[in-house]
């Protein structure tokens, strides 16, 4: 019986009280899994979206919001006015409900701005001009909304005529309501308001040069912030807040595997008092005790690491289906989220392991003899 067979064997020997843990573990990391690899996918897929825009800088005034906060126009103007700005497009951006949508982006353009070029029509058409009470709808929308061209949309108190079905080359495009500014600003009672301006800068420019027009937009107009796409997740107190947030409420989640895996294996130490003390009159060091009990609270942490991914993996793609959020976010479980996860609960294993192994390493050889 080598050292390994020993450490699986302390771990068999209470087949249902592992196995609770193992579901302890699990659930902690599928936490971790599912939490932050929505909040991950969130910023990467507006990220996404806004390149598929072809914006290069956002301009808003997002404080501590989900939706920045509405501004003048005259914003926009101020900035046009840069030598290194090629385009601007007001655009006034909503999170609502909408009919059969708990939740949706409603995303109203300027008309004839560049956000409305990368739109590709599968369907019908886009609005004739900037006042027909009309609205295209992304792909995933429409089905989120089950509408096809010709079928009326409700926003607010206003009804909309669906005129086309569009592919926006990125998930939050495809699950947005897209309508023309004024049509929304008057819906919404905010005329003469908007809350982003998307801003495509001269051909070539690198990240250091965006930067810098960042600056000199932000001298222009001191009311609104202006950062790059690359940067714009970082500087948003409300993505920082979900970042935050998410790992919070994973870690505690993760506490209570903790709290499992030191339960177990003290109640394992107990249980083996005799055999341990056994092996140390047989001459096991008490560091390699210590070592075996580790090793039993590492594995039960791998294979509580390795269910709670694939439970996350379930879990991520059953909320990413769900009508509530369905097209605005794809989860990002990426190869090196899932093996942080694992690492986490490796890691809460040896952690947990840690006062079991001391005690067990106290025990006196002498009290084999007792029985």
């Amino acid at each position: 019986m080598n050292f390994f067979t020993i450490v699986v064997r302390g771990l068999l020997r209470r087949r249902v009280r592992t196995a609770l843990t193992l579901v302890g573990i699990s659930i902690g990391i599928a936490a971790v899994v599912a939490l932050v690899g929505i909040s991950e996918g969130f910023e990467k897929s507006w990220a996404t979206g806004l390149k598929a825009r072809g914006t290069d800088i956002v301009v808003s005034n997002m404080g501590g919001a989900m939706v920045p906060k509405p501004f003048s126009p005259t914003v926009r103007d101020r900035i046009a006015k840069l030598p290194q700005v090629s385009a601007t497009c007001m655009l006034m951006v909503e999170l609502m409900s909408v009919e059969e949508a708990d939740m949706i982006m409603v995303s109203a353009r300027e008309w004839g701005g560049f956000t409305w070029d990368k739109l590709t029509v599968t369907s019908g058409r886009l609005p004739k001009d900037e006042n027909e009470q009309a609205v295209v709808l992304g792909q995933t929308a429409a089905e989120v909304l089950k509408k096809k061209v010709g079928d009326t949309l409700q926003v607010e108190a206003t009804e909309l005529a669906v005129v086309g079905i569009v592919n926006g080359g990125a998930l939050v495009e495809d699950g947005s309501i897209i309508l023309a500014l004024p049509v929304f600003q008057t819906l919404m009672a905010s005329e003469g308001k908007i809350n982003v301006v998307d801003v495509r800068a001269q051909p070539g420019m690198t990240e250091e040069q965006l930067q810098v027009l960042c600056a000199e937009i932000n001298k222009v107009a001191p009311e609104v912030r202006a950062v790059s796409v690359a940067q714009h997740f970082n500087n948003s107190q409300g993505y920082k807040m979900i970042r935050a947030m998410s790992w919070g409420t994973s870690l505690l989640a993760v506490l209570v595997g903790v709290l499992g895996v030191m339960n177990t294996m003290l109640m394992t130490v107990f249980e083996r008092k005799q055999e341990i003390c056994v092996l140390l009159a047989l001459g096991w060091k008490r560091s390699r005790i210590v070592r075996m009990v580790l090793w039993e609270s590492a594995l039960l942490g791998f294979a509580g690491g390795i269910g709670g991914v694939l439970l996350g993996i379930l879990g991520v793609e059953a909320m990413q289906n769900a009508p509530a959020i369905k097209g605005l976010l794809e989860p990002d479980l990426s190869p090196s989220l899932l093996l942080k996860a694992v690492a986490i609960a490796v890691i809460v294993g040896v952690l947990s392991g840690l006062y079991p192994a001391w005690r067990s390493s106290r025990l006196n050889p002498a009290a084999a003899l007792n029985g």
